[in-house]
């Protein structure tokens, strides 16, 4: 197991904490982390965008001229997609792009990318994190503190709204409980901070 010290929120050790290596200690899987990424960007899309086949375009219910006897090519409508103003073939439609990932390999990829930031040194453990009231200069000075001026998460056990509401006004900064845990965000950060509460949960949940 490996051992990583336990901060507060001005950045004054208070202890230390053992992570479990099944969690905390996973090799690097790129490929999978990668399918876990495309997955959940996937299920993202709107997938709204739609194009108007020769069915759907208004007009073209005459034809053009005769079938015969005119020396042009045959047409039954004016809406055909080899017209202009006509419809489009095999063109967008609506759709959902999601798709899911087995159990097994979600959670795997959550536990590589945690095991990726202890490696890295990127992963901060607090003792605990929870304000009074939802202010965004609390945390921007728990980052001064910690010295972070990049891209940062933050993850509680449970839902902390004081927290969230005062870090989603700053770019590039989010918190999230234990229940939204995902790929992205753990990637996407470059500081990951979690308190011990929240490592309990992981845990629990992962084991």
């Amino acid at each position: 197991m490996a051992t990583v010290a336990v901060y507060d929120i001005t950045n004054n050790k208070v202890g230390d904490i053992e992570l479990k290596d099944s969690i905390f200690g996973v090799e690097m899987n790129a490929g999978l982390l990668h399918q876990a990424v495309v997955m959940q960007l996937a299920s993202e899309r709107l997938g709204t965008h739609a194009t108007k086949t020769r069915s759907f375009v208004r007009g073209g219910g005459r034809k053009p001229w005769k079938q015969k006897g005119t020396g042009r090519a045959r047409s039954g409508s004016t809406r055909s997609p080899l017209w202009v103003g006509g419809g489009t073939v095999f063109g967008p439609h609506p759709r959902k792009y999601a798709f899911r990932m087995p159990r097994k390999q979600r959670r795997l990829a959550i536990a590589c990318a945690l095991s990726d930031k202890v490696r890295n040194g990127e992963l901060v453990v607090l003792d605990s994190l929870n304000f009074d009231a939802p202010k965004t200069s609390q945390v921007v000075k728990v980052l001064s503190d910690f010295g972070v001026d990049n891209k940062a998460l933050f993850i509680t056990a449970e839902e902390a709204q004081n927290v969230e509401k005062s870090a989603r006004n700053i770019p590039g900064v989010k918190a999230i409980n234990t229940t939204g845990l995902n790929v992205f965000d753990i990637l996407h950060s470059d500081k990951l901070f979690i308190t011990k509460d929240a490592i309990t949960r992981i845990e629990e949940v992962f084991a």
